[in-house]
């Protein structure tokens, strides 16, 4: 009944019509003395003919409306079997169709990616807080168990035993700074990482003192630069830079955060190298293979999978920070000697016309 009266709707143009057509031949049989009987009889004849072409047409209609309610259920996995179009009009329809289709299957496949890369990084970010967590948990315990007070009888004398509990506590108290921070830095990083797509929309650019920039960085660092026992040669910069002040300490902390990682004992240098920031650490450097790739979401390198300590996306964030902020970076590096990293903020002047 539905389809019926669609139907009806549809061909009310048509119905419409056939009705002036038979009023105004109804109205010149009249005018000019034709017989009511032929035009009775010519009435009959055509309104049968309409029928029996309305009959033929609805079941063409049926069975089309059926044939798109089969391409409506396939219509997830294939566009092929839609019905051949019987009008220009549905021809324009259907490539209007099969375009938007094209259209979602490229969202849903670009949909998929994103959402494995974000499994695949929550995945690995949540396996590597596990680790300064499970160590939390060790320090605790050993702790609780008393375990320093152990240490506290190897001493020779009661002062020696008095000092070396108390370092050992002070050891404890450290290595749990320590963690703690790490735990604060895999957060910091995976919120950066979720507001990366609307960054845009929180840029503020003014004129920053690059010195401002990197102290509020370093201050950051500096509890870590005391506990790795890291030696840090900062050299002012009297430099003003055109920049989004907080995604430039953001950057630079990234940089800091990679240089103590990957640097067992020595030093880290920031300094000016022409009109480029340079951060150079004595660290364990990066293969020349790696190089090229470093800045790739999720590339850890041969460093990386061999200590373990990479998650393979700061460079990555730090490149994309960089990138929207139209600065530059790259790495100088050799394995075994350490790592440059290179940041330059100039701009091409612009000429207005």
């Amino acid at each position: 009944m539905k389809i019926a009266i669609a139907f009806l709707r549809e061909r009310k143009r048509e119905a419409g019509m056939y009705a002036v057509f038979a009023g105004v031949f109804a109205a010149v049989s009249y005018l000019y003395d034709v017989s009511m009987d032929a035009v009775q009889y010519a009435f009959l004849l055509s309104a049968v003919w309409l029928l029996v072409l309305g009959g033929l047409d609805y079941v063409r209609y049926v069975r089309r409306h059926r044939e798109l309610l089969e391409v409506e259920w396939m219509f997830e996995s294939d566009i092929d079997g839609m019905p051949e179009a019987a009008t220009l009009v549905e021809e324009d329809y259907q490539r209007i169709v099969t375009k938007l289709y094209e259209a979602k299957r490229e969202l849903e496949s670009a949909d998929r990616i994103v959402r494995k890369e974000m499994v695949d990084y929550y995945s690995m970010w949540v396996h590597q807080i596990k680790t300064p967590i499970a160590a939390m948990h060790v320090l605790l315990q050993a702790f609780e168990e008393g375990r320093f007070h152990e240490e506290e009888r190897t001493g020779e004398d009661g002062a020696g035993m008095n000092t070396g509990y108390q370092m050992s506590v002070q050891q404890c108290g450290k290595e749990m700074k320590l963690e703690l921070f790490k735990i604060e830095q895999y957060v910091e990083m995976v919120l950066t990482y979720l507001r990366m797509e609307g960054m845009s929309s929180d840029l503020s650019f003014d004129i920053c003192s690059l010195d401002s920039i990197i102290r509020q960085a370093v201050r950051k660092y500096s509890q870590m630069f005391i506990l790795r026992k890291i030696r840090l040669e900062y050299t002012a910069v009297e430099t003003k830079v055109l920049t989004d002040e907080k995604w430039t300490v953001f950057a630079i902390e990234q940089i800091l955060s990679n240089a103590l990682k990957y640097t067992p004992s020595g030093k880290i240098s920031i300094y000016m190298e022409e009109a480029c920031l340079v951060i150079e650490d004595t660290g364990i450097g990066i293969w020349p293979e790696d190089l090229p790739r470093v800045f790739e979401k999720g590339f850890t390198g041969y460093n990386g999978r061999t200590d373990k300590k990479s998650t393979g996306i700061g460079l990555y964030l730090c490149k994309s920070v960089m990138d929207k902020l139209m600065h530059k970076i790259w790495i100088e590096s050799e394995a075994g000697k350490g790592t440059k990293v290179y940041l330059s903020f100039e701009r091409k002047s612009m000429r207005h016309e």
